[in-house]
């Protein structure tokens, strides 16, 4: 038995904000400990406030992307990342000219059930 898994397909979530979410592990894959997912913040896209039930660590890969956590606001640029506690009120945006490509990874897996968005 293989003790590796080599993802060639990874699972696009449907959205209907004009942002790429492509994640290669995660509850897609069966693995509710974590997710790992590529994505791409398209210009002026932002979501709502949530205070997820998981980590979440964010690597940028180009552009930038704006968190508001808890209040305060920080801004990320290419070759920069950051880890978001479980229990911070924190709003994702790019509200910059350009796209914004990152690498998400959420300790255990992001789950609808667990972000816990405001409407």
């Amino acid at each position: 038995m293989k003790k590796f898994k080599i993802q060639k397909s990874p699972f696009v979530v449907p959205t209907t904000d004009g942002k790429l979410i492509e994640e290669h592990w995660g509850n897609s894959t069966q693995n509710s400990n974590i997710s790992i997912a590529h994505m791409v913040a398209p210009p002026d896209w932002s979501e709502p406030h949530q205070t997820p039930q998981f980590d979440e660590f964010t690597m940028i890969i180009s552009g930038k992307k704006q968190f508001e956590i808890d209040g305060e606001i920080v801004i990320l640029e290419k070759g920069q990342s950051i880890l978001v506690e479980k229990g911070a009120r924190v709003r994702y945006s790019n509200p910059f000219s350009e796209p914004c490509e990152y690498v998400a990874i959420c300790l255990p897996a992001f789950s609808i059930d667990l972000v816990n968005r405001e409407e």
